[in-house]
């Protein structure tokens, strides 16, 4: 699948790509966090929860791999998978996936969950899938593959990378879009005129990060394929940055994971729409800016507007088309079946990039990048690929009383 880099930062460390953690002050114990997450408050979570938790649906995370272990994550963390065999799925060397986790499912700890952070669908499951193989190559196509075959109904890749999506990735995609499982992918950190891949796949739903004030993230990328903006700067997660638990950060990966949480709400809540239908609810009920207000959607920096998971629960909005604003995927899926080596593209492991040939192959980073890893974007290769442009969707709008 070629490059791919992060979106998040850290509380007092650095992740790769994917997330930038922010290198700073630790956020200072975890009681304090729950003040911290201002998202929660702009998304009205003690209004959702009335709705729903998300419990019953499995969000697959694609990613770094999930600590079980963390005290906000207990016994939401399914075994998952590691093609390579490392056990990384579930005790990862890298927090970027427990950061997203988090996000998605964290329940926090302590006197009724007071303490630690709490994420927007604290009753879903998390299928935590490690993103590289044995050899270091991307194995992002085969786990889509394999959390379609294991329950999933959501999945999140807080990942992105400039080549492209390979065939072997196009058909996995085709692959999640005929068992109806809804694919949510990180638009990246570059700041450019250009959606990294998978979110640049006809089938996905691909996020834009916005800050405290609801303005687009200066390095979010940009493009027609945007389809919903999410809080990204200043998020508050779960994850072992600067020896200890829990990280702040900012990118497109967090944005990411807000939405396929508010994706397992709607899951869990109406569960006879199709994944399409469901990108659709969220897209219908997104917060349409006054800047935005008469402007042409989507927006090729917001999409359809920011994610409001209470309204994309309570309003009345017609299913619509099984497929929603969802591009039909480019590729039918004619692979072999799950577990297939086909397609994919040699890539050094995050953290572990190695020079190979004479050459510096960086693997799947995650989409935010650490501000001490400043030179990171330099090495990554510019190459251009042609995306399709998803076609024109008018998304359905509230037409008539809210039921919560």
């Amino acid at each position: 699948m070629g490059l791919f880099g992060r979106a998040r930062r850290s509380a007092g460390a650095v992740l790769l790509a994917g997330t930038a953690l922010v290198a700073g002050a630790p956020v200072a114990t975890a009681d304090d966090l729950r003040d911290e997450q201002w998202a929660n408050e702009y998304f009205k979570v003690d209004q959702v929860w009335q709705v729903t938790r998300g419990e019953g649906v499995t969000v697959a995370v694609i990613d770094s791999g999930v600590d079980a272990g963390h005290p906000d994550l207990t016994g939401q963390v399914l075994p998952g998978y590691d093609p390579g065999g490392k056990g990384l799925n579930t005790k990862p060397a890298d927090p970027h996936g427990t950061s997203m986790a988090s996000l998605i499912a964290g329940h926090g700890h302590g006197a009724g969950g007071g303490a630690g952070v709490v994420g927007l669908a604290p009753g879903a499951r998390i299928l935590p899938i490690y993103k590289d193989d044995a050899r270091g190559y991307d194995a992002v196509p085969d786990g889509i593959r394999w959390a379609v075959d294991h329950g999933a109904k959501v999945i999140n890749i807080s990942l992105g990378g400039k080549d492209g999506a390979s065939r072997a990735l196009s058909q996995a995609v085709a692959y999640a879009v005929r068992k109806d499982v809804l694919i949510v992918a990180a638009a990246g950190n570059e700041g450019e005129a250009r959606v990294m891949s998978p979110a640049d796949s006809p089938g996905v739903l691909a996020v834009s990060a916005v800050d405290r004030r609801l303005d687009v993230w200066a390095e979010s990328s940009f493009g027609p394929q945007i389809m919903l903006a999410a809080p990204g700067v200043g998020i508050v997660a779960a994850g072992s940055c600067d020896e200890q638990q829990y990280c702040v950060g900012e990118g497109t990966s967090d944005a990411t994971a807000y939405v396929s949480g508010a994706a397992a709400l709607v899951r869990a809540k109406y569960p006879d729409l199709t994944a399409g239908q469901v990108a659709a609810r969220l897209v219908a009920s997104a917060l349409v800016t006054p800047g935005l207000q008469g402007a042409h959607l989507p927006d090729q920096r917001y999409g359809y507007g920011i994610l409001r998971p209470y309204e994309a629960l309570t309003q009345t909005i017609p299913p619509g088309p099984a497929e929603g604003p969802l591009a039909r995927p480019v590729a039918a899926d004619t692979t072999a079946a799950p577990g297939a080596t086909t397609g994919r593209h040699h890539a050094a492991p995050v953290g572990g990039a190695s020079a190979s040939g004479g050459g510096l192959s960086l693997g799947l980073l995650y989409l935010a990048i650490p501000a001490a890893i400043v030179a990171v974007p330099a090495l990554l290769r510019r190459l251009r690929a042609r995306t399709p442009t998803p076609e024109p969707f008018a998304p359905p709008r509230d037409t008539g009383p809210h039921h919560p």
